[in-house]
């Protein structure tokens, strides 16, 4: 059973625990701000900076840090847009991050977790997201779709990840505005920009805003990624470990 694979598990847990909740009164959703509109005619490389406790690959890498924060930090130090991982089980995340973080930066939230029904999206949305993560490769194509096209209809934009060329074919079917290239291979998570690479030869991104993921370190990295075709880059670990976020944050935001 690979990683994905058990967290996909875990989230069908969670989604019965949230169905028989429910979600909270609709009536305090947020307004939404569009990150595909912040990020497509942008000048420089867009960083996407992410809170992460943890995960399955690395183990703990900074459970003790104040998402609210941290966030703060991000956008003082330039970021375009903050994504919070929101799993517990496997990243050590909470739900509550997002919303507390809605209240205090101006940039768009992103969602970061493995959607697999609807009552997830209604609770990102409840608690102040902008974007919703879709995983390809988390979701047999006719779940992914239904999703997908629900959080539009919620006014959300929807980050759509693929890794490989077949994953692609099926967002490039789907339209999708927005499409994550992850580095990182979900099954065995072993990381390489040339993922990016590859992949972004198959889109016009003058029509599609590009975002790589994963995998993000050096000014080289970065340069990698403009070269791709892409106006922004994910990046988790490379921040939550910085002991200088603004000399990180300064190397990976490239004029494109």
């Amino acid at each position: 059973m690979t990683i994905l694979t058990k967290i996909v598990k875990e989230k069908e847990k969670e989604v019965s625990r949230l169905k028989k909740d429910g979600v909270p009164d609709k009536e305090r959703y947020y307004s939404t701000r569009s990150l595909q509109a912040a990020f497509q005619h942008s000048k420089h490389l867009n960083v996407i900076a992410e809170i992460k406790r943890a995960s399955p690959s690395k183990g703990d890498i900074f459970t003790e840090v104040n998402p609210v924060q941290q966030a703060k930090e991000y956008v003082r130090a330039g970021a375009s847009a903050i994504s919070v991982l929101t799993d517990s089980a496997f990243f050590k995340g909470e739900m509550k991050d997002l919303h507390d973080i809605r209240q205090v930066v101006d940039v768009p939230i992103l969602c970061k977790d493995f959607i697999i029904d609807a009552v997830q999206i209604d609770r990102a949305k409840y608690n102040g997201a902008d974007v919703i993560l879709l995983i390809a490769a988390a979701l047999p194509k006719h779940k992914l779709v239904e999703l997908f096209f629900y959080a539009k209809y919620q006014q959300l934009d929807v980050l759509l990840e693929v890794h490989n060329e077949v994953e692609l074919q099926i967002a490039l079917e789907i339209n999708a505005s927005i499409i994550g290239i992850n580095n990182r291979d979900l099954k065995t998570f072993h990381v390489q920009i040339e993922t990016t690479e590859k992949l972004a030869e198959k889109l016009n991104t003058d029509e599609i805003l590009l975002i790589s993921e994963s995998g993000f370190r050096t000014q080289e990295d970065a340069k990698r990624a403009v070269q791709a075709g892409a106006k922004g880059i994910l990046v988790g670990e490379t921040l939550m470990r910085s002991k200088n976020i603004q000399e990180t944050m300064n190397r990976l935001t490239l004029p494109i």
